[in-house]
């Protein structure tokens, strides 16, 4: 004769098994995404006077490729208004990439904070935008006041599932930082 409660709690035991196999899973720890950061070895400042006046470029980077990067001094005239455009690559690779152009197609995920000192008399607007109509920075003006000196802080921020409406330098992760010796006269 087979003894009906032996059926009932083999079934009991595998049902509970089945329950602590699948609960245990969920109490596992999941992986955190992988931020993958861009690697920019050289961000160069183009800057453009509307009206008259000189065109003013400064480069950070490794031009030489002795293996020390060098930072030039931005010298821009007072009282103008410049349209920038700013430059990323990695000249750690052949051909050297174009990182912009990465930062532009994933403009949602990217900005570009730019800080005066405060002994630098500059305001800076950003004028491109991305899908959701914030702003990416690679694109702007750059506003002088009267002859001064100081720094330009240059920060590309990767701000994957950060990027909002109240974003700022403090969210996501640093992707380049560059201070800009800049000098207004």
């Amino acid at each position: 004769m087979k003894n009906p409660l032996k059926s009932y709690y083999s079934a009991l035991m595998i049902g509970a098994l089945l329950v602590a196999g699948t609960s245990c899973k969920d109490d596992e720890p999941k992986p955190e995404p992988v931020v993958e950061q861009e690697t920019i070895t050289t961000v160069t400042l183009n800057l453009v006077p509307e009206g008259k006046g000189q065109n003013a470029t400064v480069t950070f980077g490794d031009q030489d490729k002795n293996g020390t990067p060098e930072i030039g001094t931005l010298t821009l005239a007072p009282n103008t208004v410049y349209n920038f455009t700013v430059d990323l690559f990695d000249d750690s690779k052949t051909p050297p990439v174009d990182i912009s152009a990465e930062v532009l197609a994933e403009g949602d995920e990217h900005e570009l904070f730019f800080q005066p000192s405060n002994d630098l008399n500059a305001t800076i607007q950003k004028t491109d935008m991305d899908k959701n109509n914030r702003p990416i920075g690679l694109e702007g003006t750059l506003e002088t006041g009267e002859a001064s000196s100081g720094t330009l802080k240059v920060t590309l921020k990767h701000q994957e599932g950060l990027k909002g409406t109240t974003s700022d330098i403090s969210k996501g992760e640093t992707d380049v930082e560059v201070d800009f010796p800049t000098v207004i006269q």
